[in-house]
């Protein structure tokens, strides 16, 4: 009814394709996750940062899939848009830094992620609260990641 450029419309792509993701479809996701990413910059570019979300989205479809070079890919990528749209210590581009590490753990990069983990704790502990839920989930990663 609005068009495939409404936000409304962009945002119903987004939220099917998490369902399917949530349901382990991923043949379903990925093509509504890499429509809704290919609308968002068309529409609204970039670095807007329901496009940067789209990203994200995508590569951790591609990372369920077992796609981990696309995955890490697009991971880099948002980690570096969300750094410079959004800023260092912004929860988004903490939780970035967390998923482009789970990435580099899954395709055994290990010195790679503990590091950003390290990276991403140390940040997540000067701007966000003790008991906030990305830094007790990035706090554990690093654990799961030192126990090997």
């Amino acid at each position: 009814a609005f068009g495939p450029d409404d936000p409304d419309t962009m945002d119903a792509v987004s939220v099917l394709a998490s369902a399917y993701h949530s349901a382990r479809r991923l043949r379903d996701a990925i093509p509504l996750y890499e429509q809704a990413l290919s609308d968002r910059e068309r529409v609204q570019g970039p670095d807007d940062p329901d496009t940067i979300g789209a990203r994200g989205n995508l590569a951790s479809a591609y990372h369920s899939a077992g796609r981990m070079a696309s995955a890490v890919e697009l991971y880099e990528r948002t980690r570096a848009d969300c750094q410079r749209v959004l800023g260092p210590e912004h929860p988004d581009t903490l939780a970035a830094r967390a998923n482009l590490a789970h990435g580099y753990y899954r395709m055994g990069r290990i010195s790679e992620a503990s590091k950003m983990l390290e990276s991403a704790l140390a940040d997540c502990e000067r701007a966000l609260p003790p008991a906030d839920p990305l830094t007790v989930a990035i706090r554990e990663s690093l654990e799961a990641v030192s126990r090997g």
